[in-house]
């Protein structure tokens, strides 16, 4: 009895050991514990600062699976047979680049694989075209060595068909690996079946640093493979503890937040991006990228407007027979519009982390990713409604600007001495440019006197307090001055908005000129003068006589006989550019120009506004948007003003000159007392001539 208690004993030790050695072997080799704990099986982890460095890694390790002699004869077995590394068109830039100098290998070596063109979406990977590409390379004689998926492309975050190219692998022994923002979701219970096929790969990379908003957290690559020595050569593992260290900063930020915690923010970043799609998919005029992302924290949108020849249904596409100018001038003015709308709402909303990205089919757009801000700007859901509503409201500047547009270069270029300059970035109305008579057009180079008139056109428009802003700088491709005009909010009269900058400008023109040539003039003039009074010195000279000169002689002789001699001196007349004697200034005691100078003419058209109404606004005449009694009285109001400016016009030129028995005004009066009594004052005074030195 003893004897069976024994064997009893030893075989529940036995038993009980080889249960803790299953339970320890699973937790080394088994499920990656954490969020991901069931997705990814049989699974390791390496640790890094670099995001790419990971995939680096993993292409090293996959030379050293398929190249067995790659230890010993190095690159030698990679002359002989290529290997080939397949990236998507959509990846982003620099990553190959990036593999090939971590490597050593050539350029040649990668593989680019352009996206969907016809079927599907424009940032997925072409899996038929992938499987042409691997075919053909086969036949030259390469090696299909490892291929970069994306779950969420680094723009838009698409996903590509995971499952469809983990079987294209499969088949041709390629090793698969799958990064991109969207694996985050593999945390939650809800995850979308192209994104759950990423648990199949042979490897992926994870930054969970900025997806939870925790700074200097490394990077982690999982990857799937038996053979520790090759792990060891590729440098995916080490027996240094300082490399095992790498891991702490992450393990105890999980620590902190729990499991609960890291799907609570991942959880609140997906439904920030679907609030916000959600959003915006009742808002006109806005095209969303990522509608078929259900799943995908990251949302992409952009403002566009129907050409006349496209078809409403395929949000602005334009049609084959458009012509290219025509299309291409509408990329660029929606481009230039929703760069602008981007920086309006980052301003707006700063919470909301919002970025301008440049797609190479879509163009300019504005990308929402809260999976990688919300954690670190504290993005709520209110913050998302408020970006909506500042779209709502930024919507009729943009389509008021772009409508105006085309209507601005007409009036400009019918307007003469104006040029309108085909600025793509600039999001407002137009930019124009006056040509002035010295403005030589074939040159590039900057003009000073252009640049002159420009800055006065610029100060006269910001005076006029309007609605729209103004700014000025260098030509697009050019360094000759221009005056930008900026976005419109309201409905804007072109013409006299065109006209107003045409007169302005040549009015400054004028003045400029007309200040040259006086400054000329005043120069010749007073070169005369000096000439004349020289002579008239030597005249008087001569007439008074050498003794007249000597100081005590000449006081004697002049006390005995005093010189007759008359005032002579100088005026120059501005008006008629001429000298003219002094003598009449002296006589009569009054000085006189005698030509009155002609008021300066204003080519500005005068337009007669209703109290309270700002520049180059519409009149409100045959508008129906006017309700009956205001547009009665506003009417009424322009009748009156137009009547009594009319009136004081032909009152002026028809009134004869005052009757001789009409009253005098009072200040009239007063100037004729002063007058008189100044004449009785010098009449009164003892009329004494001094000698003319002493004058």
């Amino acid at each position: 009895m003893g004897k069976n208690l024994k064997e009893a004993m030893k075989m529940l030790e036995d038993s009980q050991r080889r249960t803790e050695e299953e339970n320890g072997k699973k937790l080394l080799s088994g499920d990656i514990p954490g969020p991901l704990q069931g997705r990814y099986e049989n699974g390791c982890a390496y640790f890094h600062e670099e995001e790419r460095e990971g995939l680096a890694k993993i292409c090293r390790l996959a030379i050293h699976s398929r190249y067995e002699d790659f230890v010993v004869d190095g690159f030698n077995v990679l002359y002989n047979k290529t290997p080939v590394i397949y990236l998507s068109a959509a990846a982003r830039p620099g990553l190959g680049q990036y593999l090939c100098n971590q490597l050593g290998l050539p350029f040649p070596c990668l593989c680019r694989v352009p996206c969907n063109t016809m079927f599907g979406s424009q940032h997925q990977m072409d899996v038929a075209f992938l499987e042409k590409l691997i075919k053909d390379d086969i036949e030259r004689g390469k090696l299909p060595l490892l291929l970069v998926a994306n779950a969420g492309t680094a723009a838009v975050g698409h996903t590509d068909k995971i499952g469809r190219l983990k079987e294209l692998c499969e088949q041709y022994g390629i090793w698969l690996h799958v990064k991109g923002v969207n694996l985050a979701t593999l945390a939650l219970g809800y995850v979308s079946s192209s994104v759950l096929a990423a648990t199949k790969c042979d490897s992926m990379t994870l930054t969970p640093g900025p997806w939870l908003g925790l700074p200097a957290v490394p990077a982690v690559t999982l990857y799937k493979h038996d053979d520790p020595a090759l792990t060891l050569v590729a440098g995916l593992t080490s027996n240094k503890p300082t490399d095992k260290l790498r891991a702490l900063p992450l393990w105890l930020s999980l620590q902190y937040l729990g499991l609960d915690g890291i799907v609570e923010r991942i959880k609140h970043a997906c439904q920030l991006s679907q609030r916000l799609q959600e959003s915006l998919k009742k808002v006109n005029h806005i095209k969303i990228l990522v509608e078929d992302e259900l799943s995908s924290p990251v949302v992409v949108f952009r403002f566009f407007q129907e050409l006349p020849g496209s078809d409403p249904g395929l949000n602005a596409i334009p049609t084959p027979n458009m012509a290219p100018s025509a299309v291409s001038q509408e990329r660029h003015s929606c481009d230039a519009l929703n760069r602008w709308l981007g920086e309006q709402l980052k301003q707006l909303v700063p919470a909301s982390g919002l970025t301008v990205v440049d797609l190479e089919v879509e163009g300019t757009c504005v990308r929402f990713s809260p999976l990688t801000t919300a954690a670190v700007l504290g993005t709520r859901g209110e913050d998302v409604d408020q970006l909506a509503a500042c779209i709502q409201s930024k919507l009729p500047v943009l389509t008021c600007t772009l409508q105006l547009r085309e209507e601005f270069k007409q009036e400009v270029t019918a307007t003469a001495g104006l040029l309108y300059v085909d600025d793509p970035n600039w999001p407002g109305i137009g930019v124009v440019r006056y040509e002035h008579a010295n403005d030589d057009k074939s040159s590039l180079k900057s003009d000073p006197e252009g640049e002159k008139i420009h800055a006065g056109l610029l100060k006269k428009l910001n005076e006029l307090e309007s609605d729209l802003t103004f700014k000025m700088g260098p030509e697009y491709k050019s360094m000759k001055s221009c005056i930008y005009i900026g976005m419109a909010s309201d409905d804007i009269d072109v013409s006299e908005l065109v006209e107003t900058i045409a007169v302005t400008a040549r009015e400054i023109e004028e003045n400029s000129r007309l200040l040259e040539n006086m400054t000329e003039v005043v120069r010749k003039g007073i070169q005369e003068a000096q000439v004349q009074l020289q002579k008239a010195n030597e005249e008087r000279l001569l007439e008074e006589g050498v003794l007249r000169q000597i100081p005590v002689v000449g006081s004697v002789l002049n006390w005995f006989s005093p010189v007759q001699a008359s005032q002579k001196g100088r005026t120059f007349n501005l008006t008629a550019g001429s000298l003219e004697s002094t003598e009449h200034t002296y006589v009569y005691k009054v000085q006189g120009s005698g030509v009155t100078p002609p008021q300066t003419p204003s080519g500005a058209r005068t337009k007669q506004r209703l109290p309270g109404q700002k520049p180059f606004k519409r009149s409100l005449r045959g508008s129906d948007a006017v309700s009956e009694t205001s547009s009665v009285s506003h009417i009424e109001d322009l009748e009156k003003m137009e009547h009594l400016s009319g009136g004081q016009d032909a009152s002026e030129a028809n009134s004869p000159e005052r009757h001789p028995e009409a009253p005098t005004p009072p200040e009239a009066e007063q100037t004729g007392a002063l007058q008189d009594r100044a004449q009785r004052l010098e009449d009164d005074r003892p009329q004494v001539e001094e000698p003319e030195s002493l004058r």
